[in-house]
């Protein structure tokens, strides 16, 4: 039985947040979801957005496989008009699993082929795909890359978290290498490339991934790095704002958006309150964070981040997908959740104070940039009713588009079901039971990942696959 979500109405959960000091908005207007928007010069059709949701379930050499297409497909029907599609690692080095998609030459053609299926179904379903929006995810995994961890820069709470000898287990200390200057400088260029063959797939947008700790995010955090890409602010933000400028003049055409942190938070343990999360020990300042106060790294500090949008918007970005935290170390920022991973800790927080976060820290970002167009996350916790708070935020200006992640995954229709006016279906609605994250972590198999989907939900598919991965644990 849930400990926390017992809302029977939107109303219910408004009074829950004002028992707890937050401001979460609900209305039961939600025609404010229906309204067009444009962005880059394009019309899309309504702010309903399908996250960037990784299946990890390509074939071993990064090609879209059986379940990749399926899930697409299901996207593209389901009535949402902006389709953020997954990451792709622009080199097989930067890939965070080994089911992971990759973006290169010798991929555009099983691109090609998902987004043209994803739209293909959307025309089916809907008639019209001329206000559709599909883009696709750019990576590179940093220290989470598989097989070896790619680091920009040491970090006194995550090297020791980091393991760069699966053999003897050994971390990372300050003797690892960082990835170079000269390495940086070859890799924006791939990122040019990987933009190139997106464009070719017929993909409307690309986003340039700053998020999660990996090495877009990890070089913004790069207080301490030495050298071009480390230090000050103009430094840090060197590589992203170059890649946008070489994008812009060698892609023409193509929609550049983001999905960036705005806040990284610190690592969290297991605690010993019922395995009840607890900040993990670390000296201050604490200088390997962004959009996080050296000072009190619990808490956000927004100067950069709403600087970088600013210079991001100049230089030719679209579109702002905003997110907090790092899945590694600390997601209960990420993902608000009822039900804890089997590898995690419990939520060390009632989940609608994290749903609260990300919405108050993505008002603060678009108030200080009213025209962009901005992605809000951290939706799915509120099940039936994250479009009634979707709405009222979209209505007070607080966003401009409402993202859904794993509520993507068990109900990919939800957009049509807004559109016409009906409830989301209570057996297929996510109930953030982390079945799809136990997934993603399980690895013990001949491809080295389970593929990863919603288990309870779409029981036919991925309840077998479930099964499997827990028995090989």
């Amino acid at each position: 039985m849930s400990k926390y979500f017992k809302f029977k109405t939107p109303e219910s959960l408004s009074q829950e947040a004002e028992k707890l000091g937050l401001d979460v908005r609900v209305t039961d207007d939600l025609s404010g979801l229906l309204a067009p928007i444009t962005i880059g010069g394009r019309t899309v059709g309504n702010r309903m957005v399908i996250q960037p949701m990784e299946g990890c379930d390509c074939t071993s050499d990064g090609t879209p496989d059986e379940l990749t297409y399926r899930r697409y497909q299901r996207f593209g029907a389901g009535g949402a008009k902006l389709i953020w599609g997954e990451a792709a690692a622009v080199v097989p080095e930067g890939r965070a699993n080994t089911r992971q998609l990759v973006i290169d030459a010798q991929h555009v053609g099983g691109l090609t082929k998902l987004q043209t299926e994803c739209r293909a179904a959307h025309r089916q379903a809907w008639n019209d795909d001329s206000d559709l929006l599909i883009g696709i995810q750019l990576t590179h995994s940093g220290r989470y890359s598989v097989p070896a961890p790619i680091i920009a820069q040491h970090d006194p709470v995550l090297d020791p978290r980091t393991i760069v000898d699966k053999t003897s287990k050994r971390t990372a200390d300050d003797s690892t290498p960082l990835i170079s200057d000269d390495q940086l400088d070859r890799l924006q260029d791939t990122y040019v490339s990987a933009a190139s063959v997106a464009k070719q797939a017929g993909f409307d947008f690309i986003d340039l991934k700053q998020c999660h700790k990996y090495l877009l995010n990890e070089l913004l955090a790069g207080k301490t790095r030495p050298g071009k890409y480390g230090g000050s602010y103009e430094n840090r933000t060197r590589f992203i704002r170059e890649v946008v400028a070489k994008i812009r003049d060698q892609v023409p055409g193509l929609l550049i958006g983001t999905r960036m942190n705005i806040f990284d938070g610190v690592p969290y343990n297991r605690g010993p309150d019922e395995g009840a999360g607890i900040p993990c020990t670390y000296n201050l300042p604490m200088l390997s964070t962004w959009g996080t106060r050296e000072d009190a790294p619990e808490v956000a500090d927004l100067s950069e981040p709403i600087r970088l949008v600013g210079d991001l918007a100049e230089l030719g970005v679209s579109i702002f997908n905003l997110t907090l935290g790092n899945p590694y170390g600390n997601p209960h920022l990420l993902r608000p959740f009822e039900y804890a991973p089997p590898d995690a800790y419990q939520t060390p927080e009632h989940p609608l104070i994290g749903v609260d976060r990300h919405f108050r820290l993505t008002a603060d970002v678009q108030s200080a940039h009213p025209g962009l167009a901005i992605v809000g996350s951290g939706y799915s916790w509120l099940q039936a009713w994250m479009f009634h708070a979707g709405a009222a935020n979209i209505r007070d200006g607080r966003v401009s588009l409402v993202g859904v992640g794993r509520g993507a995954l068990s109900h990919p229709d939800f957009g049509g079901y807004v559109a016409e006016g009906k409830s989301l279906d209570p057996k297929r609605t996510c109930r953030t039971f982390s079945d799809c994250t136990a997934l993603m972590r399980a690895k013990n198999n001949a491809l080295g990942q389970f593929a990863t989907g919603c288990p309870p939900f779409d029981k036919a598919v991925y309840g077998p696959i479930y099964d499997e991965a827990m028995a090989s644990k």
